[in-house]
């Protein structure tokens, strides 16, 4: 009997269809100057201190480079038991918190389900709801990167809508419990400023930025609530941040970019790529060299020809 596996909804738009030629897609996002400029180790460290990252979801031509920095450094750790991605929901159909308890296809074939993982976080608001992922794209774009760099990555997909600070804190709280004894990483889905100048993009995303940086969950929020800053995956970020409060992590910011960088745009979308890590000393420091980090709408009509969202 055939199990039931979601398709993918944006492949040949955000990213490639074909798997070798997808492969090859992702290799230059690595090598590219806006990258990290090498492929990923094909040795990994037998430790991980990357406890999450914030990555971005757009096209690859234009948000992949940034993303690729944060997947670098996931590939060079030892591999986590299981991924847990934390989506946007830009459609707004479904329920505001839903979960997918199915395996996801790619075109590098499929990614299987932590299915304990994804029952724990079965509680309250949260809800197994396959059809409000079937469009999604922000967690699909995440998944060819870690079949890249892990060998045999489980996941949970969790789309988590735009709600009041207090509904996004009880979410956060359910998955620090989740998570709670479990090798865990996790991940929060967004793009940051939104169809403005590449200056405002600027100035704008690293006012967000500082706040991931503060490890500051109800400063992030007021601070893109404040600024009116169009960072599409505030919730997912904002409940990520919630969930290790507490945990003696230290934020890192590897590359802040936009698309403007990769084609001329008067207005640009802007994308960061982040870690939040335990301590220890930097097993990167020696093999990513260095990069410059130089009225609140937060639902946007998602076009899946405009790659770059």
């Amino acid at each position: 009997m055939a199990r039931n596996v979601r398709s993918p909804a944006v492949a040949g738009q955000f990213y490639e269809a074909d798997p070798q030629v997808l492969a090859h897609q992702i290799e230059g996002c690595f090598t590219s100057p806006r990258g990290p400029g090498q492929l990923p180790p094909h040795h990994r460290s037998d430790s991980r201190r990357i406890r999450a990252a914030v990555v971005p979801h757009a096209g690859y031509p234009y948000s992949g480079p940034i993303a690729a920095h944060a997947y670098y450094a996931i590939g060079a750790e030892r591999e986590p038991a299981t991924v847990l991605i934390l989506g946007v929901d830009h459609f707004g159909h479904g329920v505001p918190f839903s979960l997918s308890n199915q395996p996801w296809e790619t075109p590098l074939g499929p990614v299987e389900v932590d299915h304990e993982l994804a029952e724990a976080l079965h509680r309250g608001p949260i809800e197994i709801d396959e059809p409000t992922h079937a469009a999604e794209h922000s967690i699909e774009v995440q998944l060819p990167f870690l079949q890249y760099v892990l060998a045999r990555p489980r996941f949970v997909a969790l789309m988590i809508r735009y709600s009041p600070y207090a509904e996004l804190q009880r979410i956060a709280e359910i998955v620090r419990k989740a998570i709670d004894g479990r090798d865990v990483l996790l991940l929060a889905s967004t793009d940051f400023s939104h169809y403005i100048s590449a200056a405002d993009a600027d100035r704008l995303d690293h006012l967000a930025i500082n706040e991931i940086l503060r490890r500051d969950a109800h400063g992030l929020y007021r601070v893109v609530d404040k600024n009116a800053i169009s960072m599409c995956g505030i919730a997912p970020t904002t409940v990520l941040l919630a969930a290790v409060t507490g945990e003696d992590l230290a934020a890192r910011l590897l590359r802040w970019g936009h698309s403007g960088e990769e084609a001329p745009m008067r207005e640009v979308v802007g994308y960061g790529s982040l870690l939040l890590e335990a301590p220890g000393p930097s097993t990167m420091a020696k093999t990513v060299p260095p990069t410059a980090a130089s009225t609140t709408d937060l639902s946007f009509d998602n076009d899946p020809g405009s790659f770059v969202r």
